[in-house]
């Protein structure tokens, strides 16, 4: 290798090893996953120079690709397209989890119809490498170039594999922290939200309702005669009855809507925008299908369950976390020492169903 080689490989070195500095301070700096994708994007762009780029994340129910990042000509368009594992450039690197190089992709029968559409018409080089986890496949990094400029070559896999080592790192980071996050805010038996959350949440609602002039309301309940299930079938049926019961309520209410296990068999929901009357028009839905559900039909046990049910609303019953809670909270007691099985209004008393 004669001097002038030395030194631009030399130079090609520091370059590498100043990126990979700057990523890896990036990543034991923040946890904030955007901060550090930001910041290999940056890189990527800096030292390989595509004329568009792309992070596409594993859907692992779906067994496909999606594009969470897309930069450059028709990248918004790409935010809809999914590609099944093995369909595409990116779907065979993600099935065959290697890198792959190709330096003109019309040639290629790998390259993707789908994919094609939205690619600018002088794209030559495509450069793409798996991002690998400890234990399964996240997604891919795909670069690409246009006619005119060098196509990519062998040397630069190294470097954007090593990109692709600090993407994976970063992702697995930000799941195990929202993981963590979700343990602190999740209760464990019902996969509803905790009574810890509660608070905070009602909080939010307040301030929220209170600006902009809405009203919401509070659904609290509790399960009727429930001592008897864990009595006569034992603990572990009692608490798979609560999850199947959590995954009722959750599934009949709308994503703004929220959900609580407030402790025991007592479950608490908030709805926001919603007055006192279109609550009870909610509840008594619940309510039916609540009563209409037999638990446990396989194993011949044949449960059914009915619960007690009070309703607060914002801010006619209260403006604080404490007071509507209170009063949603007095309303479904107004009902279980009664006739159990109905609803009650804050202020207004039984409201039979």
């Amino acid at each position: 290798m004669d001097p002038q080689e030395e030194v631009s490989d030399l130079k090609l070195q520091v370059e590498r090893l100043s990126l990979f500095h700057e990523v890896g301070k990036a990543l034991f700096s923040t946890l904030d996953l955007q901060k550090i994708l930001q910041t290999i994007m940056e890189k990527i762009s800096e030292l390989l120079q595509p004329d568009s780029w792309s992070l596409l994340m594993v859907d692992e129910r779906a067994q496909e690709l999606y594009f969470e990042i897309a930069i450059g000509q028709g990248a918004e368009k790409l935010k809809d397209v999914r590609l099944k594992l093995g369909e595409g450039i990116a779907g065979w690197v993600a099935e065959h989890e290697q890198p792959l190089l190709v330096e003109d992709i019309r040639s290629d029968s790998r390259f993707s119809p789908k994919i094609e559409e939205f690619a600018e018409p002088e794209t030559q080089s495509v450069l793409c490498v798996p991002i690998k986890g400890r234990e399964q496949l996240l997604g891919v990094i795909e670069l690409a170039n246009c006619n005119g400029k060098q196509s990519f070559a062998e040397e630069h896999i190294p470097t954007l594999k090593s990109l692709a080592d600090y993407t994976a790192i970063a992702l697995e980071n930000a799941r195990y922290v929202q993981r963590m996050h979700a343990l602190t805010i999740m209760d464990d038996c019902t996969a509803l939200y905790n009574a810890r959350h509660l608070n905070f949440v009602l909080d939010a609602e307040i301030y929220r309702s209170s600006r902009y002039g809405y009203e919401f309301a509070v659904i609290f309940f509790d399960l009727d005669h429930f001592k008897q299930v864990n009595d006569v079938h034992g603990h572990l049926v009692g608490s798979k009855l609560l999850w199947m019961i959590g995954d009722l309520i959750k599934s009949n209410l709308r994503l703004i809507d929220y959900a609580f296990r407030y402790g025991g068999d007592e479950f608490v929901v908030i709805l926001p925008q919603t007055s006192k009357e279109n609550a009870l028009s909610v509840l008594r839905r619940l309510k039916e299908l609540l009563n209409s559900k037999v638990f446990f039909q396989e194993e011949n046990l044949n449960i059914k369950v009915t619960a007690s049910f009070g309703i607060a609303a914002f801010p006619a019953d209260g403006r604080t976390h404490r007071e509507i809670l209170r009063m949603a909270d007095e309303a479904m007691y107004l009902v279980k020492k009664t006739t159990r099985d109905n609803i009650a209004l804050a202020g207004e008393g039984l409201r039979p169903s």
